[in-house]
């Protein structure tokens, strides 16, 4: 697999890793976030970004691997 190939895959795992802390966030330390209306939609957002990036990373992986 190429360099860039693995730079965009750690690119993409810091990314899930961002939004997995969030989540974390969310979940554990919903007071701080304020008068957060939609923290379903905060947190389904951050799935979204997880899902995303893990089906790009699965991607690569299935085609580009050796």
């Amino acid at each position: 697999m190429s360099y860039l190939l693995k730079a965009l895959i750690a690119k993409l795992t810091g990314e899930v890793e961002v939004a997995k802390a969030n989540v974390h966030v969310y979940v554990t330390n919903s007071v701080g976030i304020g008068e957060h209306s939609g923290l379903v939609q905060a947190i389904e957002l951050e799935i979204e970004k997880i899902a995303n990036a893990e089906e790009k990373i699965e991607t690569i992986q299935k085609h580009f691997s050796r």
